[in-house]
C-alpha cells in the first residue's frame, strides 16, 4: 500500500520517488520565490515587472514541454 502511494505518480511521469521529490521541491521553491516577487511588485510596480510571468514560463517549459515520457 505505501509503495503504491509513493511510487505510482512518480512512475507515471517517468521518475523515481527521489527524482520526483527533488523536482517537486524545485517547483515549489520557484513558485514561492515568484510569488514573493509578485507581492513586492504589487506594492512597488517598478520592481520585478516580469518575474512572475518568467517563473510561470520557465516552469511550463520544464513541466510540459520537456517532460520525459514514462516508458
Amino acid at each position: 500500500m505505501l509503495r503504491k502511494i509513493f511510487n505510482d505518480h512518480p512512475q507515471s511521469v517517468g521518475e523515481t520517488y527521489p527524482e520526483h521529490a527533488r523536482s517537486a521541491f524545485g517547483f515549489g521553491l520557484a513558485m514561492l520565490q515568484g510569488g514573493a516577487k509578485c507581492l513586492v511588485h504589487g506594492i512597488f510596480p517598478p520592481l520585478f515587472k516580469t518575474s512572475g510571468s518568467d517563473v510561470v514560463r520557465r516552469l511550463h517549459e520544464r513541466m510540459v514541454v520537456h517532460r520525459r515520457k514514462a516508458p
